[in-house]
């Protein structure tokens, strides 16, 4: 269970980003790049006028932004199983409940479903933004607001940490211990890409978004990481999955052993406004039953297509192409194709073979000898 500590006035300005979120769920859709519906949830309207461009950044790029009140009695993620919404900015961080059907569950869920999600707080963060927080991942300390990460958890990425300098502390604690959490250890900002590739990032300084800043970088920092965040970087699909025998085109229900066969796939990457072909070294493909009995690298063109081509096993039984491909800060990709191999039938065997040959030799010396024996008991008196 995490501790979370009420931060002191002297709060630093933070990040915070979750520690775990092991969900397994189907992977992102890249269909879901058209739908740019956002719930933007605020304690006051007034939010609108100064973070106003960090909302016009996101509506310059095709997003279309519902503000509501986060205590709304009308509130509601989904209508008749549908969710309304393709991403969630929680910019109200003293809110303590919120209206409608809207709570700590109904959140998670929109990120079990794989939606994405930012949430700023700042030191007057309620308990309710500690709690989504908290279950977005594992320990959480606060004292500016700023945060350790599980080392442990290959899903959580540090983007911004504090300075050499900075220390982070229990206020309460007595003054002779010594501070938990110093230097660069301290998370400033974080973010979290789930098992089924939603998207999270929780900040502690909703201050950082707002238009207060002209001379610093919060705003190309803040309109960079939400282009992330709703997959307008770093999103990769893969279509046109294709293998077949080589010199064939068709792609047949089954292989025999000893089969040559290509492998193909197409795989590109959002540019924020059109697919661009995806440029990697790192691809493999598996031909797999219990364990890959081939792992292959795939070359590319550059233009998007990777393709190998390798033989068949001498092994026969239920076999997968598999694609399980992942790269920080990309989107993963799991892909597979299911084909039986078969053995060759009893008439598909060559006829003699060369290694037999010696059993070959025995069996025909082995009936030459009996045919000398039987002459030579016949006809000996």
């Amino acid at each position: 269970m995490a501790k979370l500590y009420p931060a002191p006035l002297s709060a630093i300005v933070l990040v915070l980003l979750a520690s775990k979120l092991c969900i397994p769920c189907d992977s992102f859709s890249a269909d879901r790049l058209t739908d740019r519906r956002l719930l933007v949830l605020v304690d006051d309207l007034a939010v609108r006028s100064s973070h106003s461009r960090f909302f016009s950044s996101l509506r310059s790029r095709g997003y279309e932004l519902d503000f509501k009140l986060a205590d709304d009695p009308s509130l509601a993620l989904r209508r008749y199983g549908q969710y309304l919404y393709d991403g969630l900015i929680l910019f109200s961080p003293s809110v303590q409940r919120f209206g409608g059907s809207l709570d700590l569950a109904a959140v998670l869920d929109f990120v079990d479903a794989g939606h994405d999600l930012i949430l700023a707080a700042d030191s007057s963060a309620s308990d309710l933004m500690r709690e989504i927080a908290t279950d977005c991942g594992g320990p959480v300390l606060f004292r500016g607001i700023g945060h350790s990460l599980n080392a442990a958890n290959s899903l959580v990425l540090k983007v911004l940490s504090a300075s050499a300098a900075a220390y982070s502390a229990n206020p309460s604690a007595e003054l002779s211990q010594p501070p938990s959490l110093t230097g660069s250890a301290i998370s400033l900002v974080s973010i979290v890409q789930a098992r089924n590739n939603a998207r999270v990032l929780i900040t502690g300084s909703l201050d950082m978004f707002s238009n207060r800043h002209e001379k610093s970088g919060n705003e190309q920092f803040v309109t960079e990481i939400s282009k992330w965040v709703f997959h307008e970087r770093g999103h990769l699909k893969a279509v046109n999955l294709h293998h077949h025998k080589v010199g064939e085109t068709n792609e047949p229900t089954m292989y025999r052993i000893n089969d040559d066969l290509e492998y193909s796939v197409e795989i590109y990457e959002w540019s924020g406004s059109s697919w661009e072909p995806y440029l990697a070294d790192d691809v493999q493909v598996q031909f797999y039953m219990m364990s890959p009995y081939v792992l292959k690298t795939l070359s590319t063109d550059q233009k998007g297509l990777y393709s190998t081509s390798f033989k068949v096993p001498d092994v026969y039984g239920v076999f997968q192409f598999k694609v399980d491909y992942q790269k920080l800060g990309y989107t993963s990709l799991s892909l597979s194709k299911q084909i039986p191999v078969q053995p060759f039938r009893h008439n598909e065997y060559a006829r003699f073979i060369t290694t037999a040959f010696p059993y070959y030799g025995a069996s025909f010396s082995n009936m030459v000898g009996f045919f000398i024996f039987t002459v030579f008991y016949l006809y000996n008196k």
